[in-house]
């Protein structure tokens, strides 16, 4: 399978299956539409008639020659070695848990896949001896893996910080016993933050997300307090000061949500940069179609626009010598991820689960409160593994659209959560967010082989 694209200039060719990049001349591109493997010992004479009216016939065959030499050396329209990893390699242990220690938030954000924090069951937060019982659970089941992840959640985390504190406490207090190491995260709105919790994210959090939309008249329209009063000066500031604190050793990111009112969001990128955040990511709102601030596919032509706008910002950035990181054109063509992780994402309701403040487990975050995928609970020990074997077979090849698709071993099959909310099954792509993410794709492969190109020169 090969993909190939126009961008920016440049023709571009992937071979699916190897992830070779190609940046090739009008000819390769063209005449790659007229021909596949098998391929005859000589140019087809009717694809020569049909490309003879644009190109000189001994190009063309000599074209023809080098692709054919190409795919012989197994560079282009290369096999699919992948399948049989999906089909030998299914459940996992678990070694990444999103520990919902509030359902409860101080912001009201529009767009909250959430509703505003309580996840409609109620707003509540975690006690201790759930989140122990949480951390024992991720323990057990982590069998045969030495690091463990924890994400603490929400709601807003900052709510119920103490909890937060001596569950780190807990779990660092086992490492020792049971050969694990605990990396923990947390995402915050920025709300709450003192300069204690700064100091403390700052050395236990190996990772932080902080979540802002960008400028202030973009932010305020969707992130407002309980009050309705707008919240970016407050969170501008504490994650300045977090930001400005954090150790060089330490991940942390902001991280935005654009919708309809936004979709220049390439401007929200720059105005986050221009503040001195130079770790960003800003994903497209899913929403129901009758939500006025929701995306839909009329919007895909302003916003593949926006991509490559936001594209051509970032290279005048890094040609002045300045460092920008944009999570999602962040791209290894010399290797990437794993072959599984190719084929499965993130995890979710296999490697990776949520427990609420009640004890429940749910495949991830964005399942929580949808009870027929509900798991288990922590305080009765209770834990489906045949919905864990099912999520384990939740890869690209179990997914009909993504098997035939180009992207499939970059997206790992999409969200689990947005197929079953958007398509009603974690088997069924959805379609709207495979199209900007196909795009995000194409900018992101571009961007870096012509990064490749200029440091080979």
């Amino acid at each position: 399978m090969i993909h190939k694209f126009k961008l920016s200039g440049y023709n571009v060719l992937l071979d699916v299956n190897s992830g070779g990049v190609h940046i090739v001349d009008d000819l390769t591109y063209d005449l790659l539409d007229s021909v596949e493997p098998p391929f005859e010992d000589a140019c087809p004479a009717e694809v020569i008639n049909k490309l003879s009216r644009s190109y000189p016939e001994a190009d063309i065959r000599e074209c023809y020659d080098e692709i054919v030499s190409l795919y012989n050396d197994k560079i282009l329209f290369s096999e699919d070695d992948y399948e049989k990893y999906a089909l030998t390699s299914l459940a996992s242990p678990i070694k990444a848990m999103c520990l919902h220690v509030s359902h409860d938030c101080n912001l009201r954000c529009k767009y909250c896949f959430a509703s505003t924090g309580d996840y409609d069951v109620g707003r509540k937060l975690m006690s201790l001896d759930t989140a122990k019982k949480a951390i024992d659970m991720l323990i057990e089941k982590s069998y045969g893996r030495k690091f463990l992840e924890v994400d603490f959640f929400g709601g807003e985390p900052s709510l119920n910080f103490d909890v937060v504190i001596k569950t780190v406490e807990y779990a660092r207090s086992k490492e020792k016993e049971f050969d694990k190491v605990f990396r923990f995260t947390t995402t915050t709105n920025g709300m709450h933050l003192t300069d204690e919790m700064i100091d403390f994210i700052n050395k236990e959090m190996y990772n932080v997300v902080l979540s802002i939309d960008g400028r202030k008249e973009v932010n305020d329209r969707m992130r407002v307090r309980i009050d309705g009063t707008g919240s970016y000066d407050l969170i501008i500031k504490n994650f300045k000061r977090l930001v400005d604190k954090r150790p060089k050793d330490k991940d942390w990111y902001v991280r935005g949500t654009y919708t309809k009112y936004n979709l220049d969001f390439s401007d929200d990128v720059m105005h986050l940069y221009d503040l001195g955040f130079d770790q960003i990511s800003v994903e497209p709102v899913m929403a129901d179609a009758c939500e006025d601030y929701a995306i839909t596919e009329a919007d895909l032509p302003r916003i593949f626009k926006e991509y490559e706008v936001l594209a051509d910002k970032i290279a005048k950035i890094r040609a002045n010598g300045k460092f920008i990181n944009f999570f999602h054109f962040m791209l290894d063509l010399d290797q990437g991820p794993c072959a599984i992780k190719r084929l499965r994402g993130c995890g979710c309701g296999n490697e990776y689960v949520a427990v609420t403040p009640d004890g429940d487990i749910y495949p991830c975050h964005q399942f929580v409160g949808v009870d027929e995928y509900k798991m288990g609970n922590v305080h009765d020990g209770s834990f489906d593994n045949k919905m864990k074997d099912e999520f384990a077979r939740a890869h690209v090849y179990t997914k009909p659209e993504c098997k035939k698709c180009w992207a499939k071993f970059y997206c790992s099959g999409g969200c689990n959560a947005n197929n079953y909310i958007y398509q009603g099954d974690i088997h069924a792509a959805h379609k709207l967010s495979c199209q900007i993410q196909k795009k995000r794709l194409e900018v992101a492969i571009l961007m870096k082989a012509v990064q490749l190109m200029d440091s080979a020169e």
